[in-house]
């Protein structure tokens, strides 16, 4: 295994463990300044009041409001996460795995799956692209459903 490849696999190791903390700071601190910050969904839906995390970023700093938004917005007793692999190749990586949330404005559980493409530069993170079940997670937050 290069050197690159066991940095990618540390840095990502230590994100995901940052998530499950839910310390929204300690996870900011392993994004780089600039991040490209993409989000797998409609445009349409980018911004919303009921899932306002739905949105790209471009920096570091907006990823603690990016992680403190999802918890405002869900019961924290009732989510979790299995990770089921973690592909590095180089800088890059591939988390895969599905989401259990609940959301807090309508009490609706949901499914997600999840593919999470990161690349670590310099033993930060420059790119955060989320592919993810969007359908699910939107339906869990309409009001009228």
């Amino acid at each position: 295994m290069s050197t690159t490849t066991t940095t990618t696999h540390a840095v990502v190791a230590e994100l995901l463990r940052r998530i499950g903390s839910g310390d929204a700071d300690a996870i900011a601190e392993l994004y780089a300044d600039e991040v490209d910050w993409k989000l797998d969904w409609p445009d349409a839906e980018h911004g919303r009041a009921a899932t306002p995390w739905i949105r790209h970023r471009s920096t570091g700093a907006e990823s603690a409001a990016h992680f403190r938004a999802i918890a405002e917005h869900h019961v924290p007793e009732q989510a979790a996460t299995e990770i089921e692999r973690v592909l590095v190749d180089g800088d890059h990586a591939v988390v895969l795995g599905e989401i259990r949330q609940t959301a807090r404005s309508t009490g609706r559980a949901y499914r997600a799956r999840f593919a999470l493409h990161l690349t670590v530069e310099a033993g930060l993170v420059t790119r955060h692209h989320v592919y993810e079940d969007s359908l699910a997670v939107a339906q869990a937050f309409e009001a009228d459903a």
